[in-house]
């Protein structure tokens, strides 16, 4: 994996969006998580952090969570739930890892929020790139600057130059979890 500092030499990439759980996703995941045990709601405590975790990036809406919000944590497995509607088979490169949603609808994302989720500088993410198989075909490790949406218009710009690369997944570097997906722009 490469280290990202945005180049300012070039024009940032636009076009890219972070896409949210899929709310049939979140139906099932609000029920059943992808480990197939039983979602248990809890409410987020008055600090705005729920409990029992450090980070509280809400993967429904994409953005944090705040106090007195019904949420849940819960295992999903992104890729696998890719691969069931395309037909890919991504084998062992499939992953599941805790994310937490609302734990009723919520709406989704706010159009106006922006094309990623607030993101904080110094913030360590990798960048995961996978083919229309599946199968992981390279990694960007970026550490958040303060201008976060040019770093990411210029990591996803080099990712989707590479016409291989079907989607892109973004987790947090400290715990592995999935923040969000990205997708070319059709």
């Amino acid at each position: 994996m490469t280290t990202h500092t945005a180049d300012r030499t070039r024009p940032p990439t636009t076009g890219h969006t972070a896409r949210a759980i899929p709310e049939t996703a979140l139906e099932e995941l609000r029920v059943t998580d992808d480990a197939g045990r039983p979602t248990e709601p809890f409410t987020a405590r008055a600090d705005g952090v729920p409990q029992d975790c450090v980070g509280a990036l809400l993967r429904c809406c994409l953005r944090d969570a705040r106090a007195g919000e019904r949420v849940a944590l819960v295992s999903y497995a992104p890729l696998r739930r890719w691969a069931a509607g395309t037909g890919a088979e991504p084998g062992a490169y499939d992953e599941q890892g805790p994310v937490f949603v609302h734990a009723g609808a919520c709406g989704g994302p706010d159009g106006a929020a922006g094309r990623y989720p607030d993101l904080r500088a110094g913030a360590l993410r990798v960048l995961r790139r996978y083919n229309a198989q599946g199968k992981i075909i390279g990694g960007r490790y970026l550490e958040v600057p303060e201008d976060a949406e040019a770093a990411f218009d210029d990591a996803l710009g080099e990712a989707f130059a590479d016409p291989r690369t079907a989607l892109v997944h973004v987790r947090a570097v400290e715990y592995g979890c999935f923040q969000f997906e990205v997708r070319p722009e059709r």
